[in-house]
Parts: C-alpha cells; structure tokens; sequence
C-alpha cells in the first residue's frame, strides 16, 4: 500500500480519503514509511515531524479543505508553522533550536487545505544559492542520480516529491527556486505571479517583490489545485495579482487556443553558451507545440540582452541578506557574528550592508523600468516565452558550493546556470518549469513557459494540455519509495 499511495499524485490521494477508501492515517502512514526508506540515500527531509503528523490525522484538525488527510512536507525556509523548528537553513537557527512562534498566513492556509505536515525540508542558508548543500545539514541528492545537484533553493522538497514520499512539497522562488529544482527533478515548478500568495504577516514583500511561494507538484493539475486554496492577498499586502476569472483547477484540460510563442534557445545577457542538452530540450518543446497547433517562432523581449539587470538584481538582494542577519540575529537574542554564517552568506550581507539607500532604490527603480521594457513583448502580440529551465543538466554535487576564496567568481558560476529564471521574479510575471525531456544520462531538463503578468490561467492549460501529449508520470527516478 505505500508504494500506492506514494505513487498517486494529491488529488487522487484526496478523491481516496473522500471516497471513504483510504483514511489520512493510512496514508500518513504510507508517507512516513517512504521517507524512511529512502530519505537517508537523499537528504531532503532535515526535520521529522512524524509523531506530530499521526497525532493530527488521527484526532484533527483537518477540516474539510480541497487535500483532506493529504501529507505533504514543508520547506524549511519562510513559511513558518507555529510550534515547529524552522532553520532557514542556518547553523545559528539550528543550534539555537529556534521554533516559530506562529503560523505564517501561507502556513494557516496549507493546514486550511487539509494537508498534514509531515516533515520540513533542506535548503541552502536563507535560499541563497541555486544547489542545496547547506553546511548546517549536508548535501541533498538528486533521486535521478545522487551524485547531482537537486537544484535550489527547494531542493529538498523538489527531492522528495520525485522520490515519491510525498505527492506535494512547499518551495518558494526569489531567483528560481521553484522552477530550478523543477527542472533538475523532473517535476512541475509553477512560479506564481507577484502578490498571488501572502508572504504575511510579518514580511510584506520578500526580497522587494521578488520572491513568491507556492510548491513543486508531479502533475499540472496538483499545482492548480494547490495554487487555489493558497492564492488570495490578504489586508495589507504591499501587491495584489489580478484576479482569477476562475478557480485554476478550471483550467487543467481546458483548450489553450492557438497561441503565438517566441523561442530562445541562447544565452541572455551575454551569458555563457547553453549545454547542448538544454538547447535540445527547448527544441524538443518547441515541436510538440507546434504539432499541437502552436505556432512557434525564434523571438524573445530585446531587453533580456541587457547585462546590468544581474547587478541590480544582486544588489536587492544582498541589502535584504544584510537585513535579514540583522532581524534573525534580534529574534533568537544575539547579534550574528561572521562565524555564525556560511562565509557566502557573510560576503552578501557585507556587501548589502555598503549599499547606500540611494543605491538601493536606484537598484529597484532600474529593475522596475526593465521589467516594463520587457513586458511590452508580451502586449505587442505573443502569448508565452519558451527557454530551458536553466543553462545545464543537473550539475555534479559541489560544482555550484561557493569557494570561500573567491565568492566574485562563485556568484558569476551560478548566475551562468541559472540564466533563465531571474528575470521573472524581477518582472513577476508567472513561469512554469516542465519535465518533458531527459537527456541521455537519464537526467531531467525542463522546458521554461513564460506568460504575461497573471495569466497563471493560460501557463495552466498549455501546461495540461503537453502533460497530455507527453505524460510524465510513469517515469520514475533510480531511487524511488
């Protein structure tokens, strides 16, 4: 029974527990027992909640939400749950044992949906980095091949869904963190766009709008049906998204049309060449659109050309990795000290901290005016961007860890990888990252769909409808609960 369970995507483990034909311990259960099989081959769950899990889907409360008595497992980066650890990834959090006092909203909504928390996920300090290999926990494994990289910062969840211990993981994405271990697992990674799910109550916009949390799923119509129950601003959030037409769930098997996609299967802004696997992937699903109707065309916003986006984009972000040592530092009761950090983490937050205000809201408005530039592809007449997910397969476990002696050239060789995936957290439009292609090494490569700033709707119909042309759900990694 657990290789069933783990097997079924969450909405049918949801239709089973309605239905009256599995109950949420069963498959608690199931899930826990899949986590304990394979987990010490992978890594990706650094904290069990096992014990608390049962306690839960045998007495409640579960309520009566879309994913009743469904486990999942929480990324343990932002998304609090009260009464649970929650690390950041961070040795300082960990040895201080720090508990999260309170639900984030997104936390509360997960529970409202009816998911049973059964675990919290690795992730590299505070999702710096696009590999998840953080000192405090060791190294998560990619269940296609354990001596890769899973990608991050989700890298734990994106694991962990792949393997089948649970059929929904909690990722958020600031750079790519959602779509990048998407794409390295074999997994669906919806971004969402800026201000569909509440990053409250305490932050209001995480890294100046560019981050935004939802999960990585094994099918389209999980991520619908997840970004349903979470979507929805709530009383004072700095953004709102424009409003659904329907619920998402709608869209899943619902005709896209005949749409008009621009293809870029090169570098942006000068960066390094792509590995031919990953040009070979966008080509891949250039032709299955076309043979669905699609017209498809070599095309792509100019201003993604542009090279100063990368240093406006590392700007924002280390001014808010130095405000963030500074606000974790007050809530345990001691200030963070060099030691106490990761020496990338350290070199960010230094750098953050010599940034004037002036240059910071430079930084911002630069991005603003960009994202506006490269916008205007979408409204001048195409209805989505395909690219690779990122610029390589899965890269070797370390290739990606930053050298302490030199972190200038450690940031350049990620921002080599991850190309493709800034750009939208700087625009907030929505992406999604699909698993139609491995190469011949047996590695996953994602397909990259971009739409115009909330048009999650069509993301979600041409996603389903390649999900059908090309199911993905037979496939299985080497380790596999």
């Amino acid at each position: 029974m657990v290789a069933e369970f783990t097997n079924m995507d969450a909405t049918a483990q949801a239709e089973l527990i309605r239905a009256g034909q599995a109950s949420p311990v069963e498959l608690v259960d199931a899930a826990i027992a899949a986590i304990e099989r394979v987990n010490p081959q992978l890594n990706a769950v650094i904290t069990p909640l096992f014990e608390q899990a049962r306690r839960i889907a045998k007495n409640g409360p579960i309520g009566d939400g879309p994913f009743r008595g469904v486990p999942f497992l929480l990324k343990d980066l932002v998304c609090a749950s009260g009464g649970d650890p929650i690390y950041n990834g961070m040795r300082f959090l960990r040895d201080a044992r720090f508990v999260a006092p309170y639900d984030t909203y997104l936390a509360a909504k997960f529970k409202a949906a009816g998911f049973i928390c059964v675990g919290k996920t690795n992730t590299p300090e505070l999702g710096l980095n696009a590999t998840t290999e953080p000192e405090a926990f060791g190294a998560t494994r990619n269940p296609w091949n354990v001596g890769h990289s899973t990608g991050g910062s989700s890298g734990g969840s994106a694991a962990a869904v792949a393997a089948r211990m649970v059929a929904v993981g909690h990722a958020n994405d600031g750079g790519g963190s959602i779509r990048i271990p998407a794409s390295e697992c074999g997994l669906v990674g919806l971004k969402p766009t800026r201000g569909r799910v509440s990053l409250g109550p305490d932050i209001g916009d995480a890294w100046h709008g560019l981050a935004i949390e939802h999960v990585v799923t094994r099918s389209v119509r999980d991520s619908a049906a997840v970004l349903d129950a979470i979507a929805g601003e709530m009383p004072g959030d700095p953004y709102a998204a424009p409003a659904r037409v329907r619920p998402y769930a709608q869209e899943v098997g619902a005709a896209p049309g005949r749409l008009r996609i621009g293809l870029m299967k090169r570098s942006p802004q000068g960066g390094a060449p792509l590995h031919p696997d990953c040009v070979a992937a966008a080509e891949d699903a250039a032709r299955l659109l076309e043979s669905l109707g699609h017209q498809v065309e070599e095309s792509h916003p100019a201003a993604l050309d542009e090279h100063e986006l990368i240093d406006r984009f590392t700007e924002v972000v280390c001014g808010h990795t130095a405000l963030a040592l500074e606000q974790i530092g007050a809530l345990v009761g001691r200030k963070i000290e060099r030691g106490d950090v990761e020496l990338w983490t350290w070199n960010l937050a230094e750098r953050g901290s010599q940034l004037s205000a002036r240059q910071y809201l430079a930084a911002v408005g630069w991005i603003h005016a960009w994202a506006r530039r490269v916008a205007s592809w979408w409204a001048d007449g195409f209805d989505l961007l395909l690219t690779p997910t990122i610029a390589t397969p899965p890269p070797p476990l370390g290739t990606l860890v930053v050298d302490r002696e030199d972190p200038a050239a450690g940031w350049a060789r990620l921002m080599d990888v991850i190309q493709f995936t800034p750009p939208y957290n700087a625009t907030g439009q929505p992406a999604i990252s699909l698993p139609l292609y491995w190469n011949a090494a047996g590695l996953p490569i994602g397909a990259h769909l971009v739409a115009a700033f909330g048009r999650e709707d069509l993301l979600i119909r041409v996603a389903s409808q390649l999900e059908q042309a090309r199911p993905w759900q037979d496939r299985r990694p080497p380790v596999c609960a």
